[in-house]
């Protein structure tokens, strides 16, 4: 985001009151410089994925919330990737989720090679505004399911975070699931 700033005196520009933020904008006639503050992007519906490092490219999400068991949902079609919506939207400060299966009786699944992410790869997030936010893979982490990490996971973060979720591990094939969670961590840039 580009805010103009008055060369009138030191300005906070992090601390500024929420009148002073929404202030018009400065004519580009007058002395200004242009200076890039990161803010989180406003909310907007996230519309795709994309993943250029796993050649991961999802041209729309699924909406998805708690399942009777208290469980989150996945999405139905093993093609396709879901949106938590009742969390962050990617942009807005705090954890967005994104899940995706790993794979199906068929073979793998759309979240099949985020597991081979590493630190610094970036993911992308089409939203319905026309904006994309850009976020950059900070950490991935395997988990087994009885010992998931739901606060690290969901709980609440001051900047936009990206957590992109599928099985791992062994299969459980009496349980007729995998015993772990694969966790994608990442940040807005």
């Amino acid at each position: 985001m580009l805010i103009c700033v008055p060369l009138l005196g030191p300005f906070d520009l992090f601390g500024a009151a929420e009148e002073e933020a929404t202030a018009p904008a400065v004519p580009l006639a007058s002395a200004a410089r242009v200076v890039r503050v990161d803010q989180p992007a406003p909310a907007a519906r996230p519309t795709g994925l994309t993943v250029p490092a796993i050649g991961l490219a999802v041209p729309a999400l699924d909406d998805l919330g708690i399942a009777g068991d208290g469980r989150l949902q996945a999405p139905e079609d093993f093609a396709n990737v879901g949106w938590y919506t009742g969390g962050a939207a990617p942009g807005d400060p705090g954890p967005a989720v994104l899940v995706g299966h790993v794979d199906s009786w068929r073979g793998p699944a759309v979240f099949f090679r985020i597991r081979e992410l590493t630190p610094g790869a970036e993911i992308l997030v089409p939203r319905a505004d026309g904006s994309t936010v850009r976020f950059v893979v900070d950490a991935v982490e395997q988990y087994p399911k009885d010992g998931f990490p739901t606060e690290r996971v969901y709980g609440p973060t001051a900047d936009p975070q990206l957590r992109l979720i599928t099985c791992g591990g062994s299969f459980d094939r009496a349980a007729k699931s995998y015993r772990d969670n694969i966790v994608v961590y990442a940040s807005m840039r």
